[in-house]
């Protein structure tokens, strides 16, 4: 058995140690924002092709798949209060190098999809509101394009712009439960649709159930972004518990009230039809007199933050895989100028450019799916995880998660990532399968000439990865 005695305020190799400049109100805002995005603005349409009018049911049961994961987060985080996240917690449960490479790099794929899926979002629903011939493969690389631009040249982000991205985020979710609230009050919708549920001719309830949620649980990741602001969170033990799980529920009670909204005034076939522009059409049948280009506008700015934010990530969890010399070191460099990592930049973008022009106009939900395949498999190995190191003791109190929570939250995880069982497209398996091939490739030829590299996963967070490239 082994212990770590690490006080919790005290950074690895005594440096010196990130601000603590984050509460629970800025905690909580933190979660809801990770969560709200792309998912819930691009995907209603699809979700509701799988399972019909009951569109509450699969965002409910991705609630509680979540949920149940965020307690073994909870556990980990509380008992290794680094910025690392899943690769740390593999590292630490199961000593493979390898593992914690294909974990870190599923992470890193994760983030690419889900912002190829934004930008399909962007070129196939919201753009076409101001202009009706856009191109939607086109736009979606051109989208891709310009924020690789925004990202070699450096962006410097915090928690409080967040907080006014988020701010616009939710109001639009807001003006959809408001004018869902409205039309209760006038006696319109049709209360019936919320209990249909039709899925396809050769789909049964259960199998449309599992497939349907696991597309909306792509709409509830974000959530373990949270760890990686451990460092910087005052007092984490007292309120990252509370701030993770009250922002979670309060992310998911928004979800259900604009998928119940969506059931009652639009028909699960006119969503299925509308696909990524679903919220539009139920603007349009619920508030006939609002200015769609307004909700267009947010919708937009919606998916642009998510694919800003998992493009940086992505760059920057690919740089510090090449710096921890588990990648190629040419991953790794740095422009002399700008001091951003371009060639991560240049491969990650090549590859969401790739998977865009794979997936096509329809590839929204698509690459949406193996978002959530991804890291459903990344949540399974976490949840395991966090069962193995219980043989671990460390120095400091820390929240512990009633065994049944990782159990179960693993055997759910694993369910809705498996084959047949969770109603998954094969497509799915097949990007998420390539995506992880080519790390494997890489791996290899890495080993080849550099030999097998202890790393420290520590390096390889969403912020930490970045290092010095991005200190202007």
């Amino acid at each position: 058995m082994t212990s770590d005695t690490t006080a919790p305020g005290t950074a690895p190799g005594h440096q010196p140690e990130l601000k603590r400049a984050i509460g629970s109100k800025l905690l909580f805002f933190f979660v809801i924002g990770d969560i709200l995005g792309t998912g819930i603005y691009a995907l209603i349409g699809n979700v509701a092709s799988r399972i019909g009018g009951a569109l509450w049911v699969p965002f409910v049961g991705a609630f509680v798949v979540a949920f149940l994961t965020a307690f073994s987060y909870l556990e980990l985080v509380g008992k290794y209060p680094r910025a690392a996240g899943a690769a740390l917690y593999t590292n630490r449960a199961f000593r493979l190098p390898f593992l914690t490479f294909l974990v870190a790099f599923a992470v890193m794929c994760s983030g690419i999809t889900s912002a190829s899926s934004a930008s399909l979002a962007f070129g196939s629903a919201y753009l076409r509101q101001f202009w009706s011939a856009a191109p939607i493969v086109l736009a979606a690389i051109g989208f891709i394009l310009v924020i690789a631009l925004i990202n070699f040249r450096g962006v410097s982000e915090s928690v409080k712009t967040n907080v006014v991205l988020t701010t616009i985020e939710l109001s639009g979710l807001l003006i959809i439960i408001g004018i869902g609230i409205y039309a209760v009050g006038t006696g319109a919708g049709e209360p019936g649709r919320l209990t249909e549920i039709n899925p396809p001719a050769d789909t049964g309830v259960l199998l449309a159930a599992t497939a349907a949620t696991s597309l909306a649980f792509f709409a509830m990741v974000g959530f373990e972004d949270s760890v990686n602001m451990v460092e910087e969170t005052k007092d984490p033990a007292r309120i990252f518990p509370r701030s993770l799980l009250c922002g979670m529920a309060g992310a998911s009670l928004i979800y259900v009230l604009v998928a119940i909204t969506c059931s009652l005034l639009v028909s699960a076939g006119d969503l299925t039809a509308a696909k990524s522009g679903a919220l539009l059409r139920v603007v349009e049948v619920g508030a006939p007199g609002f200015n769609l280009d307004i909700f267009a506008a947010i919708g937009l700015l919606a998916v642009v933050n998510s694919a800003l934010i998992n493009m940086l990530m992505a760059s920057r969890l690919l740089y510090g895989m090449a710096n921890e010399r588990i990648l190629p070191r040419a991953f790794g460099a740095v422009h002399p100028l700008r001091r951003t990592p371009w060639v991560s930049i240049l491969v990650t973008s090549a590859i969401a450019v790739a998977l865009i022009s794979i997936a096509g106009a329809d590839g929204v939900a698509r690459l949406g799916g193996t978002t959530s395949l991804l890291l459903l498999v990344v949540f399974t190995v976490v949840n395991i995880a966090c069962l193995v190191l219980r043989r671990e003791t460390v120095g400091h109190q820390h929240f512990r998660a009633p065994t049944w929570a990782p159990v179960l939250g693993a055997v759910l995880c694993a369910y809705l990532a498996l084959p047949v069982l969770s109603g998954r497209p094969a497509d799915d398996y097949y990007i998420a399968i390539g995506l992880v091939a080519v790390g494997m490739v890489l791996w290899f030829v890495n080993r080849l000439f550099v030999g097998n590299v202890e790393f420290d996963p520590r390096k390889l967070t969403k912020e930490g990865a970045a290092g010095p490239a991005d200190r202007e």
